[in-house]
């Protein structure tokens, strides 16, 4: 069932009749309806109501000068594309409607007139300029739906972009660290999964800002299946960015390939614990701890991974701290803190 427009939502109308007390007449029985109006006399004046564009223009035989049909002429053709503002006119009982119309659309080529004799009934009239303005509050959705399409086809060639830059870049970093074509393979398709994770969560949660708790639960489920919790997860939920929900996606993904190389992970007793809050101690600061219990000895490797340069690198842009990472003997441990204004969809 369609929705009754709301009053706000029709446009106004102009109604330009110079003799008498006509404009102020119908005017009146207008604004009985709830209907805005602006009467104006065939002057200067008619420029002004012109330019504050109004939704259908009624006019009255005698308003029909050289001038007046010039003005509006100009501002028929400086409507976009998808206005037609539709003129009524009010004529006399006797006047040659035929012939009238045939010169208005040389004046006014392919505009949307209708014609009403005098006397006119009240009701006969509002029922005309009601029916039409509802035309207009069409014609504005027609142009709000097209707009708001190439709106979206602007954002999805720059969000494509931006994935393709972050598949080409992730490649490139995983092929350097790589060994092997089957470690090449393994690697990146992971990395890909975790990508595929974070877009799966923006697109289900419908904008620019992501549950942090979904990324988590998306990113961190493959490991904690029957019944077995791999990784405990502990934190109250936050609503961050769709970006930073990329990265910290990413981020997480490597800690985890690490744990199952080297870590916790690759012993059958080992866990993950996995926890963040946030302090307010006048500026809210989140704090993120990763850290590996029951797992094999741990020693700090003699160089640097491509996951230990990667957390460092993104964390620490998006943070604008670095994250400390320590290579305890007992287990692996990471630990970052940093504003939450920086992770935040309204910053």
């Amino acid at each position: 069932m369609k929705a009754v427009p709301t009053e706000s939502e029709l446009d106004w109308v102009l109604v330009l009749a110079p003799f008498r007390k006509d404009a102020d007449y119908v005017a009146a029985f207008l604004r009985e309806q709830k209907i805005e109006v602006k009467a104006a006399k065939a002057d200067g004046v008619l420029v002004e109501h012109l330019a504050l564009s109004p939704g259908i223009i009624v006019i009255t035989h005698e308003a029909l000068n050289t001038q007046v049909i010039a003005r509006i002429a100009t501002h028929l053709a400086e409507q976009p594309d998808w206005s037609e503002v539709p003129i009524i006119v009010l004529l006399e009982r006797t006047a040659p409607i035929t012939r009238i119309r045939s010169q208005l659309l040389n004046f006014w080529p392919g505009s949307r007139l209708l014609f009403y004799t005098r006397p006119i009934a009240p009701l006969e009239l509002v029922n005309g300029i009601q029916s039409n303005l509802l035309v207009r509050l069409r014609q504005r959705q027609v142009r709000d739906s097209i707009e708001r399409e190439r709106e979206l086809r602007l954002e999805l060639n720059h969000r494509v972009k931006n994935i393709l830059a972050s598949v080409t870049s992730i490649f490139q970093m995983t092929r350097r660290g790589a060994t092997s074509v089957e470690e090449l393979a393994s690697d990146f398709a992971g990395r890909l999964q975790a990508l595929s994770n974070v877009h799966s969560a923006v697109f289900e949660a419908g904008g620019e800002e992501v549950s942090l708790s979904a990324i988590v639960e998306l990113t961190v489920s493959p490991y904690n299946s029957d019944g077995i919790s791999r990784i405990d997860v502990t934190g109250s939920d936050l609503v961050v960015s769709r970006e930073a929900g990329t990265t910290i996606a990413l981020c997480l993904h490597e800690l985890i390939t690490n744990a199952i190389k080297y870590g916790a992970l690759s012993h059958p007793d080992g866990h993950v614990e996995l926890q963040w809050s946030v302090a307010t101690n006048g500026s809210s600061e989140l704090s993120l701890n990763w850290t590996e219990v029951g797992g094999p000895a741990v020693r700090e490797p003699t160089r640097q991974g491509y996951g230990t340069r990667y957390v460092r690198s993104a964390l620490g842009s998006l943070f604008g701290t670095v994250p400390e990472i320590v290579f305890a003997p007992e287990g692996f441990r990471f630990s970052l803190k940093g504003s939450l204004a920086c992770i935040s969809a309204r910053q």
